[in-house]
């Protein structure tokens, strides 16, 4: 399948925050692909009032992510890694979150990644990705509750330059990271040469 693909590892090193994060080039394979211009944050909101402990006590899995400003509504799955260290990756119509990391809402940065579109099915769920702007919200669904985020960065590069020191910092707050591919398509290769990433860095 083509699509998001899989997200290989490139950093040899984990992340120690309140968990390890293995850190790793997400590859998003697809189609078409667009330019996106932002500044990312990089930190945890200076400004929030939501208590990171409270914020994730009993969650419990989170079940739909949803992005009203690019018309997403997507069931969310859960990741990890594959044998050979790469990030397991979604079918297409769903977005997955990774589940070694905190949960959307808990503290740290939680991820969630989708395919941008497939050969075979055309656009998927993050094929709008690069068109948020801060203000837009993004909404984890529970089963009994949610966790809505408000986006304040995002940013266009190149997978051999991933911004590991942003995506995933050394924060307490809850913040999401929103991950697909983007900018030009190799066609040799069947992959996007880059990646894009949405930092929403306030729980509201």
């Amino acid at each position: 399948m083509t699509g998001l693909g899989r997200l290989s590892a490139f950093v040899v090193a984990a992340l120690v925050v309140a968990v390890a994060v293995v850190l790793v080039v997400v590859q998003l394979d697809g189609l078409t692909g667009g330019a996106v211009a932002g500044e990312p944050t990089g930190t945890g909101s200076a400004n929030s009032t939501v208590d990171s402990t409270a914020a994730g006590t009993a969650l419990g899995t989170p079940t739909r992510v949803s992005i009203p400003a690019i018309g997403v509504d997507a069931s969310l799955v859960a990741v990890g890694l594959n044998p050979d260290a790469s990030m397991q990756t979604p079918d297409f119509g769903h977005a997955a979150w990774y589940r070694p990391g905190p949960k959307p809402g808990e503290a740290g940065p939680a991820v969630v990644v989708a395919h941008v579109d497939s050969k075979a099915h055309g656009p998927d769920v993050f094929y709008r990705l690069r068109e948020l702007k801060p203000g837009d919200r993004v909404t984890v669904h529970y089963a009994d509750t949610e966790r809505t985020f408000e986006v304040t960065g995002r940013e266009q590069t190149k997978k051999s330059a991933l911004p590991t020191d942003r995506i995933w910092n050394t924060t307490g707050e809850p913040v999401l990271r929103l991950i697909t591919c983007g900018g030009a398509f190799d066609s040799a290769a069947h992959s996007y040469l880059d990646n894009i990433i949405v930092y929403a860095d306030r729980l509201v």
